[in-house]
């Protein structure tokens, strides 16, 4: 554990590292309370369930269009140019949701529609930029399974950030404070000097582009399920936090998800694992979904955010071997995409499960909604261990030229060391 604490505190202290990762974190606040804030925002103005679910649904659906769109043209034409005029029309489309309400509807989804399709690839950015500021492949290892830990972190302080807003002032000020400070967030990264400078490998046209890669085909399908089950909490906790306690324990259960994901996270990134990390990603993902199982049994508050921390914990190991299994899966020219669209997975996995729990959840009751997420999770490992084949052997077009854009050494394997540690 120490060591891996020490090669955490190389990482911050290296030149422009603890920027760069602050303020992706910062500028992706947005994203990661959408749903939080959609959800309280609706029912503050007389919204059902099901309403507030199909509106985090539009948006997941819009970022996980915009984010491989995006990611694209970050290849192609550079981080500033991209990133920041994104962040400031995301932040408007939700100023114009904050302020319309809910009437006319169209207005409202128009608004969602635009907040979520012009969300900044931060997230994909930041990943592309660890080679050309660490250097060195342990370092990039280390700086992913921070990554994550840190992406654990911002769930864990958004949606207290959110209650926080909704307390002090209202739902509508949630919307505008927390878009606000992403706008600065964005703004922060796009100014650095690695943001500025870097530039993407050459690549093949096609236009598929990243998704020329089987191996990385599977791993998005799999990563769908992970998101229908994070995006079915979301909406599930919502009547049992009305059942016990109102909005403040909504708030604590999802913030307990996050901080469940933050102690696995450092724990997992705390050591090198030898082995395939695909198959370290198949015993992660089933964890986490017999993990899921028992939030079914809804207990009372405190036990219910204990049990929701319990299935955060195997979260960010998973989300952590997914970056070294994209990495390793991304075409030439590609990364910033390939990236995106591991978020945008996410993305379509959460707007599919908050907008399938709502109504299920109307229909069958609390029950049934946290059924989502374990269904989902084992669905997850499914397709994992359907497509070992497929993982196993990545297409040789992408293997062969990922290396010349993510290893500065020209290994043959980008970023990873002996035994395919991670």
């Amino acid at each position: 554990m120490a060591g891996g604490l020490a090669g955490y505190a190389e990482v911050v202290r290296a030149r422009y590292a603890a920027r760069l990762l602050a303020g992706t974190l910062v500028g992706r606040l947005p994203c990661a309370t959408a749903a939080i804030t959609i959800v309280l925002f609706t029912r503050a103005e007389g919204g059902t369930y099901s309403l507030a679910g199909v509106l985090a649904a539009v948006y997941g659906v819009a970022n996980a269009v915009g984010q491989p769109v995006l990611g694209r043209l970050v290849d192609l034409h550079g981080q500033p140019r991209v990133q920041l005029p994104a962040a400031l029309g995301a932040a408007l489309g939700m100023a114009v949701f904050a302020w319309t309400g809910l009437e006319p509807l169209w207005a409202a989804c128009a608004a969602v529609v635009a907040a979520g399709l012009l969300t900044p690839p931060l997230e994909g950015g930041l990943r592309a930029l660890w080679p050309s500021v660490l250097k060195r492949e342990d370092q990039v290892h280390t700086a992913y399974a921070m990554d994550a830990v840190a992406q654990e972190l911002m769930f864990t302080v958004g949606p207290l950030l959110v209650t926080l807003c909704v307390s002090v002032w209202s739902e509508r000020a949630a919307l505008l404070v927390i878009n606000a400070v992403g706008v600065l967030g964005a703004l922060s990264v796009v100014v650095a000097p690695p943001s500025r400078a870097w530039r993407s490998a050459p690549r093949e046209a096609h236009w598929l582009g990243a998704l020329r890669s089987r191996a990385l085909l599977a791993l998005l399908g799999a990563c769908v399920f992970i998101g229908v089950a994070l995006g079915s909490i979301t909406v599930a906790s919502v009547p049992y936090a009305d059942a016990h306690g109102g909005d403040a324990v909504y708030g604590w259960l999802l913030a307990a998800l996050g901080l469940g994901a933050l102690v696995g996270g450092t724990v997992y990134g705390a050591r090198s694992w030898p082995g395939s990390a695909r198959r370290r990603l198949e015993v992660i993902v089933g964890l986490l979904a017999v993990c899921y199982l028992p939030l079914m049994l809804r207990p009372g508050a405190v036990a219910m955010v204990a049990l929701t921390a319990l299935a955060g914990v195997f979260l960010a190991p998973a989300i952590a071997c997914s970056f070294v299994l994209v990495d390793r899966y991304a075409p030439r020219g590609t990364v910033t995409e390939a990236f995106s669209w591991l978020v945008t997975m996410f993305g379509v996995g959460q707007a599919l499960g908050t907008g399938l729990t709502g109504p299920v959840v109307e229909a069958g009751g609390t029950l049934w909604g946290f059924v989502v997420p374990g269904v989902a999770g084992f669905a997850a490992l499914l397709v994992l261990v359907a497509t070992r084949r497929v993982m196993a052997v990545p297409d040789v077009r992408a293997v062969a030229v990922a290396a010349s854009e993510n290893d500065l050494n020209r290994a043959v394997e980008p970023r990873f060391s002996s035994g395919d540690r991670a």
